[in-house]
């Protein structure tokens, strides 16, 4: 028996670090690629050569050429995806609420139209909408950015968050409006708390969702009054036409996915919390 548990703990341990290994090699080939020398990126080898390997990259991002053209598009990812991220997870908290505890007519269709919305094409409605926010004016702004992403943060925030909310016993709810609190009150000061794991977990996943999108970041600007990291990243260019920004491309890559991996470092408890939470009933 004990030979058969340290059996199935190897073969986990094999099998964790199989995956580990697939889901960060194409993390550490970029990483590696950001370090190499124009002359490197065509030899084709894997890592730069042994003492060739330069910030040359980096520096072309950040004090170089590129820099106006990187920071900017930086700070619209970091402002676009925030906002889009705190108005999903006020309405999808509101909504996931009313879903979770309130028994109306069309509850069901409201979860089956967010399901939808998730998995309906975002290339199928990049040309109407283009057209639209040219004739009103939100085309290449903010405001133009940040509605479209809530048609990707929302769906998957309502139902998360519903799922969370049907855990929480109702009766807490009731107890505190025997004690004289209103339905808001009660909402705020006795579920709110009890959710705030589910709500914090679906916050950061609604941020990656926001932050990694492209479709739209390409689609809908045209200067760098609005464009995010990953549409700015496709207008990068060589020191000339014949050279391929690959180095620059990769160095900006590693630096844009740095906020996401300390989130998920400094959060990763609350996250597996906000995950797991959900799936215990009381």
């Amino acid at each position: 028996m004990k030979n058969s548990s340290r059996r199935e703990k190897i073969w986990w341990a094999v099998i964790s670090v199989l995956v580990l290994l697939y889901a960060l090699f194409p993390v550490a080939s970029i990483l590696a690629t950001s370090f190499k020398s124009p002359s490197d990126l065509t030899n084709g080898s894997f890592l730069p050569t042994p003492g060739a390997a330069t910030i040359s990259n980096y520096e072309q991002i950040l004090v170089g050429d590129a820099q106006e053209l990187f920071l900017t598009s930086l700070r619209n990812s970091i402002g676009i995806s925030l906002i889009a991220t705190a108005i999903a997870v006020v309405l999808a908290t509101l909504c996931a609420y009313a879903i979770a505890r309130l028994d109306f007519p069309g509850k069901k269709l409201v979860l089956t139209t967010a399901l939808a919305v998730s998995i309906f094409p975002v290339i199928s409605i990049v040309t109407p909408l283009f057209n639209l926010w040219r004739n009103i004016g939100l085309y290449d702004t903010w405001l133009g950015l940040i509605i479209p992403y809530l048609s990707l943060t929302l769906p998957i925030s309502i139902w998360t968050l519903a799922a969370f909310f049907r855990q929480i016993p109702w009766e807490l709810e009731q107890a505190a409006q025997v004690d004289g609190a209103t339905t808001w009150q009660a909402f705020r000061k006795a579920i709110v708390p009890l959710a705030a794991p589910g709500v914090f977990t679906t916050a950061i996943i609604a941020f990656f969702i926001a932050w990694n999108d492209f479709v739209y970041g390409i689609s809908l600007t045209s200067t760098e009054a609005a464009r995010p990291v990953p549409a700015a990243l496709a207008f990068f260019t060589g020191a000339s036409q014949f050279e391929s920004p690959t180095g620059a491309i990769s160095a900006a890559a590693i630096i844009v996915t740095i906020p996401i991996v300390l989130l998920v470092l400094l959060f990763q408890r609350q996250i597996v919390s906000g995950l797991t939470s959900g799936a215990v009933k009381g």
